[in-house]
This record gives structure tokens, C-alpha cells and sequence, in this order.
């Protein structure tokens, strides 16, 4: 339960993160350009907004958003890899290798996240605030610690899942959210009949 919370948490934020900053990098695109018009009233109302704020949230929003997606690539198996050599190995030096290579990245996520917590802990200390926004600095890195973290959680995950099941997550391209197909209810009942869908 609390997985599936997980889970559908950072879908959200993701998808909430990038779309915010699409809306917000289109509302400041057509504000540059709309002030150039000579149209009385509104050329002045558009003139005193300020909108020099965007660009950086933005950059802001979607580096939390690389960091908490790049968990979710870890959860479903999206990240690029280059498997030809692993797969040519024999079966238990295949899984030898693969369990080694998620721990080696959990491993490396969790002293990034280490330091990462360590760095917005000092940072936080010091009144350092951000060029437009004037937000807090320790705020603006604490997607590092944070996305660090849930990607360490991950690799970890998977695993677990992988010693005991032996699959690895593979992103189904065809798969629509809330869509079932035939595929998927035989799918299902196969995993039903195997003990349970995880």
C-alpha cells in the first residue's frame, strides 16, 4: 500500500512538475512577445508585470523533476543499458553481474544522496537565496538529496525483486495507462497462477 503510494506519488509529481513548467515558460513567451504590441491599456498592463522569474524557476522545476524521474526509471526499467555482454554470459554469472551492477547503483545514489544531504544542511546555514526568485539556496538543491535517495530506494527495489523473482522491470511501450488488453488480463492470470501479482 504504501508502495503504491509511492508509486503513484512521484508519477505525480513528475507529470505535475513538467506540466507547470510548460504552462509557465508559455505564459512568459507570449507575455514577451504581447508586450510588443501597441495596443493601448493592455501593452501598459503587460508591461508592468514582471515575469523574469520564470526562466529560473523553471530550471528549478525541471531539475527536481530529472531527479525524481530518474527514480522512476529505475522503477520501470526505462534507463538505457547496454546488456549485449551480460547476456552472453551463462545464467548464474548473468545474475551474478546484474545483481552487482544495481547494487553498485544503489551504492553510488546513496553517497550521492549522503552528500547531497550533507551539502543542503550546510547550505541552510547560510542566507544564500537564488538570482530572480530570492528562494532559499538549500531549498533549490534539496531535489539532490531527495531524488539521490528515492533512486537509491529504488535500485534496491529491484534487486530485491530481481533475487527473488529474476525479472527485471522492462518498460511495456504499448502499455496505455487504463487501457487493458488481451495481452494484460493473460498476463494477469498468469501471474495469479503463479502466486500472485506483486
Amino acid at each position: 500500500m504504501l508502495l503504491r503510494f509511492l508509486d503513484h506519488l512521484e508519477e505525480w509529481l513528475i507529470a505535475t512538475l513538467m506540466a507547470a513548467a510548460t504552462l509557465i515558460i508559455f505564459v512568459a513567451v507570449v507575455h514577451r512577445y504581447a508586450a510588443g504590441l501597441a495596443i493601448p491599456g493592455v501593452q501598459d498592463f503587460l508591461l508592468s508585470l514582471n515575469l523574469g522569474w520564470a526562466q529560473e524557476l523553471c530550471i528549478y522545476m525541471f531539475i527536481w523533476m530529472a531527479k525524481i524521474g530518474a527514480a522512476y526509471g529505475v522503477r520501470t526499467g526505462i534507463h538505457v543499458g547496454v546488456d549485449v555482454l551480460i547476456n552472453a554470459l551463462s545464467e548464474s554469472w548473468r545474475k551474478k553481474f546484474i545483481i552487482f551492477g544495481l547494487l553498485a547503483g544503489a551504492l553510488f545514489t546513496g553517497i550521492v544522496a549522503i552528500f547531497g544531504i550533507r551539502f543542503v544542511m550546510e547550505l541552510a546555514h547560510t542566507e544564500q537565496v537564488s538570482a530572480d526568485l530570492e528562494a532559499p539556496m538549500w531549498l533549490v538543491y534539496l531535489g539532490l538529496p531527495i531524488g539521490s535517495s528515492l533512486m537509491c530506494f529504488r535500485f534496491l527495489q529491484v534487486t530485491y525483486r530481481f533475487i527473488r523473482d529474476g525479472h527485471l522491470p522492462r518498460p511495456d511501450h504499448a502499455h496505455v495507462e487504463g487501457l487493458e488488453t488481451e495481452t494484460d488480463i493473460l498476463k494477469d492470470d498468469e501471474q495469479v497462477r503463479m502466486g500472485g501479482k506483486s
